[in-house]
């Protein structure tokens, strides 16, 4: 048990990224206002590579090329069309695609130009511009053109209902020049807009216009597995709908020599297989049928990588801790606040008391994980002690609107180590739950209505299945019935998305420099439109006045004071039981690989900066 959330492609993975995008400082070779720069950073005032940079520093500038990778990933795809909610993409659907600018994995928040080569915008980011790179191409020879980035954003914004949610404040994009695209808010000084607008994927118009091999005209707005025309390092090579799909690397790939790409891109192929089960993908990676493993599960780490390669050295087992070290996590047991129980948060705190989490950490996870106190936990952003200095100011502004233990206590959690501290959070659960209007009949609390409060856990597929279960043996305790339901993905993402749940497991991932994507977490407008991120349904204008704070945070220090506020508000509004986690990534391998030494700061670089080694894999054997 203990299982870690995970992306669903590479491609949502970047989106998701592209959500936690804030602040943005952009950094230039020249200075003034309204000067083309060559890189943004959402943190520093100047990024660390200068304008002529050859490389990035982490990188094997004379990394060999060729080789196959093998990759995994439970479920199945249906769609290689991204645009439209509805539907499936494989992971891997971003390596046939390029960006206007392209992170650095050495620097917080940081991006330089790959099909754009600068932008510049006003003082008052009121629009941003950026300029094409010249030579940057399809694979089929046409030019990347202002015209394939304005209907990128187009039909993003018309077809994708969270990309429109969270590109509402941008109100069009225009071509300004033979090589320039323009894009305009309909606000002034949110200094994020002019960096997220440079994460977009840009897809080619002339495509997606045009008719497929039986003469069919294209459609952008609804799913489909004709293989799609990309300006990225790599295209697909073949693949078996739901089950498999294969990319190959580009030779002649326009952007191969860019600095942001040296060293990068090395497999000749990358291969992704669909499981329909975790086990029996384990044992596709034992049988060295997968290469790469990322495992999410504690036990199966802690009991399950006993097998004969591991012991001989031949599959490798590593703890990666680099993409933690900016990433904020909150994820728990998330409430539905439109269901009468939990809109009273002394309820809510109740079931927070009642999680038996040392417990289930001990005889579950193997003592591996630590549990989460804080919406931007692991990262700097998280609020700490008691308020202070500017943070206090903005809580004081809105002091009518918070709970008063913001002001007055330190959030934490309750602990449960020893069975007298496991009692003693049941009698504080039950009288919470007494003030809210319950009472014990018997061994059942009942509402005013006589009848047992009843709570549906919804379960995406089996795999939380034994924490549900001690779960509800600790709440059974103070009489409440605790159902579990397990579904598939599709069916749980559709009762997500609608929010037909009254208690669910996911969560949020926080960048240092977080904006926008606030709104979609936790704002009020963000609150009963399907699909949001918003997944409780929280509607709380304190909340929305600290969101406010942060989106216009005129400087670093104002978005600090500002995001530990929120957290602390968050935190106090007990939205939902925290749960666990571990900082960092355990992966299974086999040695069949080189990669930089050391790893950038910030990522593990799998597969993008790693590479074939002839000399390893000779004696680990070849692939089966």
């Amino acid at each position: 048990m203990g299982v870690a959330l995970t992306m669903r492609s590479i491609l949502t993975a970047f989106l998701a990224i592209s959500a936690l995008a804030a602040t943005a400082a952009a950094a230039s070779a020249e200075t003034g206002n309204g000067e083309w720069r060559y890189a943004t950073s959402l943190v520093e005032e100047q990024p660390k590579y200068p304008a002529d940079f050859q490389r990035f520093d982490y990188v094997n500038p004379d990394a060999p090329k060729g080789g196959v990778v093998r990759m995994s990933d439970t479920g199945t795809f249906d769609s290689l069309n991204f645009v439209p909610p509805r539907g499936t993409t494989p992971l891997g659907l971003g390596l046939i695609y390029d960006t206007l600018m392209v992170p650095s994995m050495d620097e917080v928040s940081t991006e330089y130009g790959l099909l754009a080569e600068a932008l510049k915008y006003p003082e008052d980011y009121s629009s941003v511009t950026y300029r094409l790179r010249e030579g940057a191409k399809w694979a089929d020879g046409e030019p990347v053109t202002p015209e394939d980035v304005v209907f990128s954003f187009d039909v993003l914004k018309e077809y994708n209902p969270q990309q429109a949610y969270y590109y509402q404040h941008v109100v069009k994009a225009e071509k300004t020049g033979d090589r320039e695209v323009t894009f305009t808010f309909d606000e002034g000084g949110n200094r994020e807009l002019p960096h997220i607008v440079g994460q977009l994927l840009i897809l080619p118009k002339h495509f997606w216009e045009g008719t497929d091999d039986k003469g069919n005209k294209r459609d952008i707005s609804r799913g489909s597995l004709e293989i799609p025309l990309g300006s990225g390092p790599y295209k697909i090579k073949s693949l078996i709908p739901g089950r498999s799909i294969s990319f190959e690397r580009v030779p002649d790939y326009w952007g191969k020599d860019l600095p942001v790409n040296v060293g990068s891109n090395n497999f000749d192929e990358i291969r992704y297989e669909y499981f329909r089960d975790d086990t029996v993908e384990f044992e596709a990676f034992k049988a060295d049928k997968i290469d790469w493993r990322a495992e999410s599960t504690a036990r199966v780490w802690a009991t399950g990588y006993d097998f004969p390669a591991v012991k001989d050295k031949r599959v490798v087992l590593q703890m990666f801790e680099e993409p933690y070290r900016t990433a904020g996590l909150m994820v728990g047991f998330i409430f539905n606040l439109n269901r009468a129980p939990f809109a009273d948060p002394k309820v809510r705190q109740a079931f927070n008391l009642a999680f038996p989490y040392e417990d289930i950490n001990k005889s579950l996870f193997y003592g591996q994980y630590t549990r989460l106190s804080s919406y931007f936990d692991g990262i700097p952003l998280a609020a700490e002690g008691l308020p202070t200095g500017r943070e206090l100011e903005l809580l004081e502004e809105i002091r009518d609107e918070v709970p008063p233990e913001v002001f007055t206590e330190v959030y934490k959690n309750p602990v449960g180590k020893t069975p007298t501290e496991s009692r003693n959070n049941l009698r504080a659960a039950l009288k919470l739950l007494e003030e809210a209007g319950y009472k014990l009949d018997g061994n059942k609390l009942v509402g005013a209505d006589g009848k047992q409060l009843t709570i549906e856990l919804l379960l995406n597929g089996p795999v939380y299945e034994k924490i549900a279960l001690r779960y509800q043996q600790e709440l059974a305790k103070v009489g409440i019935r605790l159902e579990i339901r397990s579904v598939d993905t599709s069916q749980y993402e559709n009762r997500v998305r609608s929010r037909d749940f009254d208690l669910m497991y996911s969560g949020w991932a926080q960048s240092m420099s977080p904006g926008n994507e606030q709104i979609e977490y936790f704002g009020s407008e963000s609150a009963d439109r399907d699909g949001s991120r918003n997944y409780g349904g929280v509607k709380n204008p304190a909340v929305d006045a600290l969101i406010r704070k942060i989106v216009s945070a005129p400087n670093r220090d104002e978005l600090i004071a500002a995001t530990k506020a929120l957290d602390r508000v968050l935190l106090w509004n007990h939205y939902l039981v925290p749960g666990w986690t571990l900082r960092a990534s355990r992966v299974a391998r086999w040695d069949r690989f080189g990669h930089p030494d050391p790893l950038p700061e910030y990522a593990v670089g799998f597969p993008q900066i790693w590479w074939w080694d002839a000399d390893k894999a000779a004696k680990t054997g070849m692939p089966q």
